[in-house]
């Protein structure tokens, strides 16, 4: 996944370079992420609250990701101690670096869209705390040159503004790759949206099924002792009721009916079209996941096993959802609070110590370790290891 970073510059930055089409940027009015034709908070409540295999694979992401270490270089050298280490180890009094990096990846899954506030900054622009926005309540403001010169937060009738102009950006804005829109992102959830309604209706439909029948499982004809085939009102009335008391929902499934004064049971089947709704759900829940990345069979979904085995899909789910989403998002937050200490720190994950991709790891020490035709410290390059200390 791909995405652009929104306030991650200084003001010098912005005095530079101006873009050619700026005058010609679209700006879009409402005051959260563009959805066609849905908006944020529906497609989270139906893709999200209300559908378990987007609730699964939003889940997947945001916790793998969130759970791969960062380490953090300055001048090729690995740091132990640092002011932004502290602060993103713990960025505010209710959240730990964890939640709050899982929160970040969970809207960008969700909205396409992830926005960081750095609050209580001193003198220099350091934060002393972040926080993660809901994108629903955030609209960009942009300037004349078509960059966002200032983001609004609103609940109800209260808005807040933070302006982007200043030497210290407070906000950063994350999102993914949109081609139609000029400052918000698009989510994996929007692109699964018709899979989700089918889904979430296939479900639906199979809860009606138990509740009440949906459709008819039979039909009980009555034929009268002269052959007349009507019944009296309050016959009919009586004959409704023991139905839907003893015939009817999941508790009474199998049990025996009890047929009297003419009455017949004609069961009636379902055709084969009706019968391949099960089917018509599990496709669905397969593109769902195809949007998110994440392979089939980690969810248990059958007809599936494209992958040899748990191990292979697991690699590949890490590979192509989990470590562009943490490399992205470690190289954001580099450009955005790297420098606001004085030097210019630089985060990335630690992939050598994700348990996923340890087999590849090896296999690549290992190839690099028996290349004889590299020195030392090419070696140490390739392995993304800084250069070996020279005694004196």
């Amino acid at each position: 996944m791909a995405f652009g970073i929104f306030g991650a510059w200084r003001k010098h930055a912005r005095e530079q370079k101006a873009s050619a089409v700026g005058a010609m940027t679209v700006i879009n009015g409402p005051g959260r992420a563009a959805w066609t034709p849905r908006d944020t908070v529906s497609l989270t409540r139906a893709g999200y609250a209300g559908n378990v295999i987007g609730f699964r694979c939003v889940r997947m992401i945001a916790e793998a990701a969130a759970a791969v270490p960062l380490r953090f270089v300055e001048g090729g050298r690995e740091l132990a101690d640092h002011p932004m280490i502290t602060l993103l180890q713990s960025p505010n009094p209710g959240q730990d670096g964890a939640a709050l990096l899982e929160a970040t990846y969970g809207h960008l899954q969700l909205s396409g869209n992830a926005y960081l506030e750095a609050a209580n900054c001193d003198a220099r622009g350091a934060p002393a705390e972040l926080h993660v926005l809901r994108p629903d309540r955030v609209r960009v403001v942009p300037g004349a040159d078509g960059w966002p010169e200032a983001y609004e937060y609103r609940v109800g009738a209260t808005a807040h503004r933070f302006a982007m102009t200043c030497d210290a950006p407070p906000m950063l804005h994350l999102r993914s790759f949109h081609p139609l829109n000029d400052h918000y992102g698009m989510s994996p959830l929007e692109s699964a949206a018709a899979a989700i309604d089918i889904h979430n209706e296939a479900a639906r439909w199979n809860k009606a099924l138990l509740d009440n029948a949906a459709r008819p499982s039979g039909a009980v004809v009555y034929r009268g002792a002269d052959g007349a085939g009507t019944l009296t009102e309050e016959q009919y009335g009586r004959l409704v009721e023991e139905l839907e008391a003893n015939h009817q929902g999941a508790r009474n499934a199998g049990r025996p009916m009890l047929l009297e004064g003419g009455l017949d049971w004609k069961p009636m089947g379902f055709s084969p079209a009706e019968m391949e709704f099960l089917e018509t759900r599990n496709a669905a829940a397969r593109e769902i996941a195809l949007a998110f990345g994440v392979p089939p069979l980690l969810l248990g979904l059958p007809g599936d096993n494209t992958y040899a085995n748990y191990q292979e899909a697991n690699r590949a789910f890490f590979r192509q959802a989990v470590t562009p989403l943490a490399r992205r998002t470690a190289s954001a937050l580099s450009g955005w609070l790297g420098w606001r200490w004085g030097g210019a720190v630089r985060a990335e994950p630690d992939l050598d110590r994700v348990p996923a991709l340890s087999d590849e790891r090896d296999a690549q020490w290992n190839r690099i370790a028996k290349a004889d035709f590299l020195d030392a410290d090419e070696k140490r390059r390739l392995l993304g290891l800084p250069p070996r200390e020279v005694r004196t």
